[in-house]
């Protein structure tokens, strides 16, 4: 009867520790930051001067031929400001990156980056491959 009740008492309660795991897991998944992809795949100009930027909350594409992607769908130029509004609300810090396709027009490329500074996005770079 007695050996019985200390193998009882040896027993570990493991619940704690799964709640510390699971509030770990929670707030990595909350602090991360996930890469959003713009939806087409892009021939990016070279450069000898590219440097790579950290903080990048928002990817907006413009193909070939001159179509804007944000977010793996295609979007009209009257919206790409409300949509660019939304998703930089969701992460301030960040800035834009624009992938324009060597083949685009540059007028689309300036009305991004001109509806991005008019919500006050002020990191603005433009993708580019690095020779």
């Amino acid at each position: 009867m007695r050996k019985q009740k200390d193998e009882e008492e040896k027993v570990a309660d493991l619940t704690p520790m799964l709640d510390v795991v699971f509030i770990m897991l929670i707030f990595f998944i909350v602090t991360a930051t996930f890469i959003k992809e713009t939806g087409i795949e892009i021939n990016r100009p070279d450069t000898e001067t590219a440097e790579m930027k950290k903080t990048v909350s928002l990817l907006v594409a413009v193909s070939a031929d001159s179509s804007i992607w944000i977010d793996k769908k295609k979007v009209d130029i009257r919206n790409v400001r409300p949509l660019m509004e939304k998703l930089h609300a969701e992460n301030p810090k960040g800035g834009l990156v624009i992938q324009a396709d060597s083949e685009s027009k540059v007028e689309k490329v300036l009305a991004i980056m001109d509806s991005a500074r008019a919500i006050g996005i002020t990191k603005v770079a433009i993708a580019s491959e690095q020779k």
